[in-house]
């Protein structure tokens, strides 16, 4: 059974950096299309980048130019670094397959942004 391990959040200030980390035991990353969610709260879980087997990477408006995906293949590890941290990016962050969240979910990292 795949495992999700997410890790690396905390309480950061606005305008502030944070680097997730998703290991992935029990399967691969290099297999599949990758992505990070976050669900804040109150709100439903959304999609705020992927990137695929190839590399291509994709960002939710909200993240675009502040947030990068990356994989480490050798590591079975996705990363998230979050720079220019704002307050609406508060929210659990997950990570799973994409399109579709294949896997069962982590218990994610807590993200908060506030002075």
């Amino acid at each position: 059974q795949v495992q999700l391990v997410e890790s690396g959040g905390g309480l950061v200030q606005p305008g502030g950096s944070l680097r997730l980390s998703c290991a992935v035991r029990g399967s691969t990353t290099s297999a599949t299309a990758m992505g990070w969610y976050r669900q804040a709260p109150g709100k439903q879980r959304e999609l705020v980048t992927r990137i695929t087997t190839g590399g291509t990477t994709n960002y939710a408006d909200s993240v675009k130019g502040r947030f990068t995906i990356s994989r480490d293949n050798a590591k079975n590890t996705v990363y998230l670094q979050m720079n220019s941290l704002q307050p609406e990016d508060t929210a659990v962050y997950y990570c799973n397959t994409w399109p579709y969240a294949l896997w069962n979910w982590g218990q994610g990292t807590q993200v908060t942004v506030s002075s």
